[in-house]
């Protein structure tokens, strides 16, 4: 075979899988170095990735860093430039692709690359370690991709497209436009629809700039090219093979060239008219060669493709599936305030799924793409807001679940059975479901727990396919083998990189052991929106700014400073359902200035982003009201400032009320507090919001330090133990035994972790730092909070206000829509 990338990779697994006997003996020959890795994840590589796919083991001959030179077709050998020769039975071309680069003026000056390999990655790398900005020729998959490795190493970057939209293949305009709406928020500019001229060099001979046709410069000291790729068919055509008038081996459909000895898959293979870039295709050919190879009379046989494909780009969930350019009846969501666009593609009786676009929520896409060309289980828009949920179960078995190694529903289900396979992790080994792209992984886990469900057996609470642990186990592994990463833990206890479940997760847990400041090193990425900018993202873009105002209580000296800044930066005021104010309208650029201001007035961060304690409301109490008996505020504040910051499974509310008349309405809260003559009253595990749930009186007539010491018990066994995005009402109905159960524990001690309890709280109070403070005080955490990185002073134009009852309100240009266009 010639060619070691993952197609080549997977011929061989395949090869070997079918061959028992070993009756070939196979010899690998690539022009890298580097054996054969996963170049789907190339990105990856720069956060420190391992991206090498396994050996293959003795019985393969893989000879890394000779290039084939010529065939000898009437002798069956090759010869590389080493000057070795090489025999063959059977010869399998997998020779892959080179970029594409345009034949523009410019294209050879220092500081422009390629983006295909490894060593382009590395080149770059090192080239861009003394320059500050950088530009992607390619709007595509790989182009978004580069784009997004030269942003990660500190480059101001852009794109340009020549298609009026990003990722032209795979999108529609809509859903084109919803991406560049999200890439540009991220500090990145983007120039679709305007060709490039040249590239232009500066004083040292290097690339300093990228002319576009109009007329316009950009700023550009690295130039990546990712605009396409093209079929490394040279070996072919030296040998006298077919070749495609465009490019490519022709291959049958048995991906047979021209000679009946040589075979040809992957990227360099010209099949049905078509050259296929997408890993799922180049694994079905590999495995039709397979097939052949082993067994002469068999009939496998290459029949197109599933072009569909789900990723995550720069954070943005991007998703396409069937024909999403299919002449047929559309059914159109938009929101462009949430940054969400789908669309489905149907038959004229609205009964047939022809194809799809994501763009800012996938969460259905696998199980959409399952039944692309089936008949869909209820009507379309009901599809599009999550009436997908249940399948899985109810999938026809002939529905091809993963299409990159072209598995059925009804082979998963045979697969659990047959070899009584328990997880994701085993589904994957056993039929390799899931194991390339990923995009799949959601739906066979559906599958695996209707199954199981029906045999009676007890589904996994495992996270997420990365790491079989609840993450009440995970708390538990990293507190107690004190591991202070992500990328430790995953590399100890997990398998792969982590995923949009586990990161956020696991970010969540290192914080609530106090494991450093989440914008530092790699803490940073594992963190949602609100949480890495430490404000709430609004829909018109901005950013709200909630002071912490424990129990409710506030100088007339510091409501002045909330009013100075509202009015310095034209934010929208609002007073909270938890007696706090709310400063709307902040663009992220102005989002430090406001914390100085407010820092320096003695404010500190009210944690409105996190998964954290957000209040602790109060009446006036005794202090003023004829009705009160003990000291509300003052037990509000105590509690606010001693659990500030405190990072949990879900948020946290609390509130204290002076009397049984209950001002604060401490029974709608996580854990509520109401003053009795001889003390106070504890509720827990109560909330509003969907679905109130009224709080459980837990103890009666504490004194305060009783008070407080249960409350902290409480608080840090509901962090242990609840599940990802779990409020602390259902996770005390998911406890067997319910409140005597954690009665038991937090009061009884009967686990023997009281102990252990409240010395985590006690480490909690005394490593408290204020996130905004700490903020302010490194340049290197302030760089993240700028609108555009190359252009750091200019506010985002697309956002815009008018004025309504004195104050600012967002100018939306439309909300969110659905619509049925006809063909």
């Amino acid at each position: 075979m010639v060619g070691h990338g993952p197609a080549g990779h997977r011929l061989v697994e395949a090869l070997r899988e079918r061959d028992a006997p070993g009756s070939w003996k196979i010899t690998v020959i690539g022009e890298e170095t580097r054996t054969a890795y996963d170049r789907v994840a190339l990105t990856t590589h720069l956060e420190g990735a391992e991206l090498a796919y396994p050996a293959h083991g003795p019985e393969v001959t893989v000879l890394p860093g000779e290039k084939v030179v010529s065939i000898d077709r009437a002798g069956r050998r090759v010869i590389t430039d080493a000057g070795r020769d090489v025999p063959y039975d059977a010869l399998v071309l997998a020779t892959g692709s080179a970029p594409f680069v345009p034949p523009v003026e410019g294209k050879d000056l220092p500081g422009v690359f390629v983006y295909r390999t490894i060593d382009d990655l590395e080149a770059i790398r090192e080239y861009s370690s003394t320059r500050g900005s950088g530009v992607v020729v390619g709007g595509g998959l790989l182009g978004l991709e580069a784009a997004r490795a030269i942003q990660g190493l500190g480059l101001d970057s852009s794109v340009v497209e020549v298609a009026p939209w990003l990722m032209p293949r795979q999108l529609d305009e809509g859903g084109g436009a919803m991406l560049r709406r999200h890439i540009e928020t991220l500090g990145m500019d983007v120039h679709a629809g305007t060709p490039m001229a040249r590239l232009s060099a500066g004083e040292d001979g290097a690339v300093r700039h990228v002319v576009l046709s109009d007329g316009r410069e950009i700023d550009a000291e690295v130039v990546v090219f990712s605009a396409g790729i093209r079929p490394r068919d040279e070996l072919a055509r030296l040998a006298g093979l077919e070749v495609g008038e465009r490019g490519g081996i022709v291959v049958d459909s048995a991906c047979l060239t021209s000679d009946p000895a040589i075979f040809a898959v992957g990227e360099c293979a010209l099949i049905g008219g078509m050259v296929y870039g997408l890993v799922g295709p180049c694994f079905s050919m590999a495995e039709v060669v397979a097939d052949r190879l082993v067994n002469p009379d068999s009939t496998a046989s290459f029949e197109g493709a599933d072009l569909s494909t789900k990723l995550k780009l720069m954070g943005v969930d991007v998703a396409s599936f069937g024909d999403p350019f299919a002449d047929a009846l559309g059914v159109t969501y938009t929101d462009p305030i949430g940054g969400v666009y789908k669309k489905l593609l149907v038959s004229d009786d609205a009964q047939t799924l022809l194809g799809g676009v994501l763009v800012g929520d996938a969460e259905s896409y696998s199980t959409l793409r399952a039944f692309v060309g089936g008949k869909l289980p209820g009507a379309p828009e009901q599809m599009l807001f999550g009436g997908t949920e249940a399948a899985g179960g109810d999938l026809p078995g002939t529905t091809v679940i993963c299409s990159c190694n072209n598995v059925t529903a009804e082979g998963i289900r045979c697969a659990i059975s047959d070899h009584e396979l328990r997880d994701v992790p085993a589904i994957k080994a056993c039929t390799r479901a899931g194991s390339s792209c990923g995009s799949c992984v959601p739906l066979v886990k559906k599958i695996l727990d209707a199954e199981l469900t029906a045999a009676g057996i007890e589904v996994s609470k495992a996270i997420c396919e990365h790491f079989a642990y609840s993450r009440a186990e995970l708390f538990d592994i990293v507190r107690v083998r004190q591991i202070p990463t992500f990328s430790q833990l995953i590399a100890e206890h997990g398998t792969g990189r982590g995923c949009d479940i586990c990161k956020p997760t696991v970010a969540s847990i290192l914080a609530s052991l106090s494991s450093g400041h989440i914008l530092d090193g790699e803490q940073a990425a594992l963190q949602d929106t609100n949480d890495h900018f430490l404000a709430n993202l609004q829909k018109n873009g901005t950013y709200s700014v909630v002071p912490r105002i424990p129990g409710g209580e506030i100088t007339p000296d510091k409501l002045i400073v909330i009013g100075q800044v509202a009015k310095d930066f034209g934010l929208y005021t609002k007073i909270t359902g938890g007696q706090r104010i709310d400063l709307f309208g902040a663009r992220v650029e102005q989002l430090p200035q406001i914390w100085k201001i407010l820092v320096d007035a003695g404010f500190e961060s009210g944690h409105a982003y996190g998964k954290a304690l957000r209040t602790v409301k109060s009446c006036v109490g005794e202090t003023w009201c004829r009705y009160g008996v003990q000291d509300s505020v003052g037990m509000a504040i105590r509690l606010e400032l001693r659990y500030r910051g405190l990072r949990a499974p879900h948020k946290l509310k609390s509130a204290v009320s002076g009397c049984a008349r209950e001002c604060a309405e401490a029974q709608s809260k996580d854990f509520g507090i109401i003053a009795t003559e001889k003390g106070w009253n504890l509720y827990l595990a109560g909330n509003g919001g969907m679905r109130p749930r009224h709080a459980d009186l837990f103890a009666t007539d504490l004194s305060d330090d009783e008070l407080i010491r249960t409350i902290d018990r409480f608080l840090m066994f509901y962090i242990r133990t609840a599940d990802r995005l779990q409020r602390t009402s259902v996770w005390l109905e998911s406890l067997e035994g319910g409140l005597e159960y954690l009665r038991e524990v937090i009061v009884e001690d009967r686990l023997g972790i009281c102990a252990e309890l409240d010395a985590a709280m006690d480490h909690h109070v005394e490593v408290y730092s204020d996130e905004w403070r700490d903020t302010l005080e490194d340049t290197e955490r302030l760089r993240r909070f700028v609108t555009f990185v190359n252009a750091p002073d200019v506010p985002d134009s697309s956002i815009a206000f008018e004025i309504e009852r004195d104050q600012i309100k967002p100018v939306l240009v439309t909300g969110p829509r659905l619509e049925v266009v006809t063909k």
